[in-house]
């Protein structure tokens, strides 16, 4: 094997192994993770290709974004299981605890936030 194949070889598997490392830790690493409540605004199914449940949870307080101006916290979500979803659908408009895990971007057939809710904690 000659060096300039050698040095091609090496350098394209040092690209490869870096837009791994990227793509895993924008798509697949946790960034975060944590519990939201608040009351159960709406849950839907919706997408073109991939069908994802999203949902929005409006946490009591208010909160102002910008000066003058106040509007309620609210936390937009998707739902990482089916059964999650239906559970959420069956009682809307209850008081949730969720457990939630935030990565850093979004993937089609995971949904539309960052932000997926993968358990409810508790119900009221």
């Amino acid at each position: 094997m000659t060096t300039k194949r050698k040095f091609i070889l090496i350098t394209a598997s040092l690209v490869v192994l870096v837009l791994a490392i990227m793509v895993y830790y924008r798509y697949f690493f946790v960034f975060g993770e944590g519990v939201k409540s608040g009351d159960l605004n709406y849950i839907v199914k919706k997408g073109y290709v991939f069908k994802t449940y999203e949902g929005k949870i409006i946490q009591s307080g208010i909160k102002s974004r910008q000066a003058g101006s106040i509007q309620s916290n609210e936390f937009e979500f998707s739902v990482a299981s089916e059964e999650v979803a239906q559970k959420m659908m069956t009682n809307s408009g209850k008081n949730f605890e969720v457990h939630y895990r935030e990565y850093k971007g979004a993937l089609p057939w995971r949904g539309f936030s960052v932000y997926v809710v993968d358990s409810i904690v508790n119900m009221q």
